[in-house]
């Protein structure tokens, strides 16, 4: 298993996911994300800044920053995303910034209450446990200007979140946004690390994720809405990214909350 969605790209949710040898590939989103070891060592790469955490060390990733983890053999993480409406005070008070360290640590009451967290809890809850671990974040870190060093590659996603039950081709990307082909697949290349196409592919079926998770739809449907031309282009890509078909991943056991 290469890449699994953590939530919808359409979604506001705050969202629990953990999963063993978790390897998810450089992307950006609109909300801060909380990765946590659970289970020994992996790495958590922000921008250029590579950090490998364990035990009681944890990464705060602030929205918009490009970031990808690298599990270590028989690991386990634990990523809590949650929108910057959930903690809107400490998200004003550093908008427009990112933290010089992403890195910090929490005590075993906040990792315990993070990696254990159930489906149930109410807002208030969910508000107090992530002000919490902002307050804690917040007490250590140092903070400078965003350099938006991004905002060619944050075009790219935002163009294939948003086009990619549709026509997502790299010429309709360039078109869009007015750069040539071929410096777009390259510079996607090198700082992505896999092609376009396959991220495109790869939204498409994390995308499916959710949906086969959290809906009753078929199989077919969910590949139409998820932009597959044909019910066996998306199971084999779909079992190529996941190792299993999408009636296989409906129905095992994940660990999530919303």
């Amino acid at each position: 298993m290469i890449y699994e969605i953590y939530h919808s790209m359409l979604s506001n949710e705050a969202v629990l996911w953990r999963n063993t040898n978790l390897n998810i590939p450089a992307h950006i989103h609109n909300s801060f994300e909380l990765i946590v070891a659970a289970k020994g060592e992996s790495e958590v790469i922000v921008g250029e800044k590579k950090y490998t955490v364990c035990g009681n060390e944890c990464v705060l990733v602030f929205p918009n920053q490009l970031h990808q983890t690298k599990s270590y053999e028989n690991s386990e993480l634990a990523a809590l995303i949650f929108p910057q409406q959930l903690v809107k005070a400490f998200s004003q008070s550093y908008e427009g910034y990112v933290p010089k360290n992403n890195k910090f640590n929490l005590d075993s009451f906040f990792i315990n209450r993070i990696t254990n967290f159930k489906k149930n809890k109410t807002t208030i809850e969910l508000k107090g446990l992530l002000y919490s671990i902002c307050s804690e974040f917040d007490s250590t870190a140092e903070y400078i200007k965003s350099k938006n060093n991004n905002n060619l590659i944050f075009k790219i996603f935002n163009f294939v979140s948003e086009n990619y039950k549709k026509e997502c081709s790299l010429h309709e990307l360039a078109k869009e946004i007015n750069y040539n082909y071929a410096y777009l697949s390259q510079l996607f290349l090198k700082v992505i690390g896999i092609s376009y196409t396959e991220y495109v592919c790869r939204c498409r079926i994390n995308e499916s994720c959710y949906l086969l998770l959290n809906t009753n739809r078929t199989v077919l449907d969910i590949a139409c809405e998820c932009g597959f031309d044909c019910l066996r282009s998306f199971n084999r890509n779909f079992k190529s990214i996941m190792g299993i078909t999408p009636t296989e991943y409906r129905n095992r056991d994940v660990t999530r909350c919303c």
